[in-house]
């Protein structure tokens, strides 16, 4: 019999989706030769995990990493940022894992959220048959939010009534698209002359575009807090720790990239973006609209021609509508999931 083997890791580093896990192994010698045998049903039980190398493997197996919000390098980050303790329901057999339901407990809202927070995204349930994640909801801890459910897995389900519908993202499909003059073509005139009237004012002070200077982030996040003040996510130290390790956990399932517009000597905005798997994702911003009146539609179209040469077949522009994505941008619905 071989001997049982373990890996010695600091939980501080992230597990790497791009190798193999490394984690306890136990082999056992077979059970003697019984002859005919009759196999039982496999039956299904509930375990939680909270081990974080646990947890990381029984996402490799079972997430579905279509899109950023999927891949665990981004959550993870999330979880590096805040530290809440994960709970991760699964389902599983005799033979099999079937599903897998990720959350943790999140100490300021006292209630159980999406591991990563319900700052995700469009998230898919790890479930190989709905069956399974209509059992993990039913055994699932309260006070619950599930935040910002795919339409494709809320339309697997069977009690449909248990859900509502979340504010719905906004993307842009670039397929036939050559720059962001091809979508403006599309938009109403008012929408369209007014986005290039706030391009036409930027680029008469001659803008420099910064692309991929990440020591630009505290610049983003002084924007950001000057313009909305309390009212910012950023003054979270904890969401500054948090998109400091998304750029550090780049490279693996996704790629950071920063968008960055100069004028003169000073910043007037900033982007952090990720790439996934072909989608261009916005994910938060800081511009100085005060001083530079449009910079915001400006970047937004940068962004798009950004998008455009890199090869993606989508940009998202992420959920909530701040009174112009509709405007321009497809809406795609999201649900949700609350149990008190």
């Amino acid at each position: 019999m071989e001997p049982t083997t373990s890996i010695d890791k600091n939980e501080d580093d992230p597990p790497d989706s791009s190798q193999p896990q490394k984690q306890k192994v136990s082999l056992k010698e077979p059970a003697g030769a019984t002859g005919s045998f009759f196999v039982a049903p496999a039956e299904t039980n509930i375990e939680i995990i909270s081990d974080i190398d646990r947890c990381f493997g029984l996402w490799q197996e079972l997430s579905s990493k279509k899109t950023l919000f999927d891949t665990w390098e981004f959550r993870f980050a999330f979880y590096k940022g805040y530290r809440f303790k994960p709970y991760f329901l699964l389902q599983k057999n005799n033979e099999d894992n079937l599903a897998l339901l990720p959350l943790w407990y999140d100490e300021d809202k006292k209630k159980y959220t999406w591991f990563g927070s319900d700052w995700q995204e469009e998230v898919r349930f790890f479930a190989k048959n709905p069956d399974s994640m209509e059992r993990l909801l039913s055994v699932s801890p309260s006070p619950l939010f599930l935040n910002a459910i795919a339409e494709e897995s809320y339309a697997l389900l069977d009690n449909k009534e248990k859900f509502q519908v979340d504010d719905a993202k906004y993307i842009l499909e670039l397929e036939g698209l050559k720059t962001h003059e091809d979508h403006l073509m599309t938009l109403k005139k008012n929408t369209r002359h007014n986005l290039r009237k706030d391009r036409r004012r930027i680029e008469r002070q001659n803008p420099e575009i910064i692309i991929n200077d990440f020591s630009l982030l505290p610049s983003l996040i002084t924007l950001n807090k000057k313009r909305f003040k309390k009212d910012s996510g950023w003054n979270d130290s904890r969401r500054v720790e948090t998109f400091s390790q998304v750029i550090e956990l780049s490279g693996k399932s996704y790629t950071a990239r920063m968008v960055a517009i100069k004028i003169g000597n000073r910043i007037a905005g900033a982007d952090l973006i990720c790439i996934c798997n072909g989608t261009y994702f916005a994910l938060s911003g800081g511009y100085d609209v005060k001083d530079f009146s449009g910079i915001g539609n400006f970047m937004n179209l940068i962004e798009i021609d950004d998008a455009i040469s890199l090869g993606c077949n989508k940009v998202d522009f992420l959920q909530n509508n701040f009174e112009w994505k509709d405007n321009w941008l497809a809406a795609v619905p999201l649900f949700k999931y609350e149990k008190n």
